[in-house]
């Protein structure tokens, strides 16, 4: 079983910087695609960013400029640099991870994190 683990949510001001870390961890033989996801109060999940294997990437226009998705095969971990946040960036980020082949069957699968809070305000 594959468990995604996020880190490095929190409380930051307007214009701050804040840098999520997610790590997949168990027997894994590849992960085709990892991302964020974003889902705010009363609103429904939202794409943030995500990146392949090859470090293709795509964001979401509203934070475009903004944010950076980065990863580390090796670790099977990605990371988002958000910088320059907004209090319309406050939402619960999720991690997300597909394409995932674990060496026990060699099939693929889907996994989220638990989520993490990240709060924009002064």
């Amino acid at each position: 079983q594959v468990q995604l683990a996020e880190s490095g949510g929190g409380l930051v001001q307007p214009g701050g910087s804040l840098r999520l870390s997610c790590t997949a961890s168990g027997s894994i033989f590849t992960i085709a695609v990892m991302g964020w996801y974003r889902q705010a109060p009363g609103k429904q999940r939202e794409l943030v960013a995500i990146i392949d294997r090859g470090g293709t990437t795509n964001y979401a226009d509203s934070v475009k400029g903004r944010f950076t998705i980065s990863r580390d095969n090796a670790k099977n971990t990605v990371y988002l640099q958000m910088n320059s946040l907004e209090p319309e960036d406050t939402a619960v980020y999720y991690c997300n991870a597909v394409g995932v082949v674990e060496d026990r069957d060699l099939k693929s699968r889907a996994y989220w994190g638990q989520g993490i809070q990240v709060t924009v305000s002064s």
